[in-house]
């Protein structure tokens, strides 16, 4: 058997998630598309880290934080994976969830009384194979618990976010992957910029600028002229009132067959 060439092994060995070159990013084979090229660019794996957890910091709340994932929570529920928010500190907006491309019927959200609750909420998230993404409000700061989580998602390829809400102190210093998202500066812009803090690979200088408002409207132009796929009807829960009538309609249809 004749060995590899030099090349060859050298080649092996740069593509090891652990190594990278200069300005490049580590290999990432799981990456989410973000569905905004500019900030894939950035990104190691061309997009979310699809067996991971990322950092997300905010300057303020309601800037878009939501839409810039979007997108990846659309793919990942198309692809029949469930999304799970824990402690989310706000109510979601079912409509426009939806017209983005988001499967509600996928959506789940977790309230926990207690911090510790709702940390055991996120790691079994992560860990559960139908899960694709798994978002956690915690104001969390036990690296040991960040480790946990961290090797929760990559063993069983999820995607994490954990939030910092605004006045919260980021110190995920472990977490390969740390952003912060601000408001442009620039006088009447609408944009969101994202600063990338953390990531495997060069650091960058600038932040990314990202349009929502315009994704925004092709996400509902696409909606609304979407056709549904056509879907045996689903058989109600006979817990509900709506089961109860389905079956007290049933049987007496099968009464009144038997009789006639």
């Amino acid at each position: 058997m004749t060995p590899p060439s030099p090349a060859a092994r050298l080649a092996a060995t740069l593509a090891h998630p652990a190594l990278w070159r200069g300005g490049d990013c580590a290999p990432e084979p799981a990456g989410v598309p973000t569905g905004f090229p500019a900030l894939d660019a950035l990104l190691p794996g061309g997009g979310w880290p699809g067996a991971g957890l990322a950092e997300i910091a905010l300057a303020r709340e309601g800037i878009g934080e939501i839409a810039l994932t979007l997108p990846a929570l659309a793919r990942l529920t198309r692809a029949r994976r469930d999304v799970v928010w824990i402690g989310a500190p706000w109510r979601p907006y079912a409509p426009a969830l939806a017209a983005a491309g988001v499967d509600l019927a996928r959506l789940w959200f977790v309230h926990a009384t207690r911090p510790a609750d709702a940390l055991w909420a996120c790691e079994q998230a992560l860990r559960a194979p139908e899960c694709g993404a798994a978002f956690a409000w915690l104001p969390l700061q036990d690296e040991r618990a960040l480790r946990r989580l961290q090797v929760a998602a990559r063993e069983h390829r999820t995607f994490g976010v954990l939030w910092r809400r605004p006045g919260e102190r980021a110190l995920a210093q472990s977490l390969p992957l740390r952003l912060k998202l601000a408001p442009d500066d620039a006088a009447g812009s609408t944009r969101l910029a994202v600063h990338v803090l953390k990531r495997r690979g060069g650091s960058v200088a600038r932040p990314v600028l990202i349009d929502l408002d315009a994704r925004c409207l092709v996400a509902a132009h696409l909606a609304r002229n979407a056709r549904p796929l056509s879907a045996p009807p689903r058989r109600p829960d006979p817990r509900s009132d709506a089961g109860h009538d389905a079956l007290r309609t049933t049987t007496a249809q099968r009464r009144w067959r038997a009789a006639s």
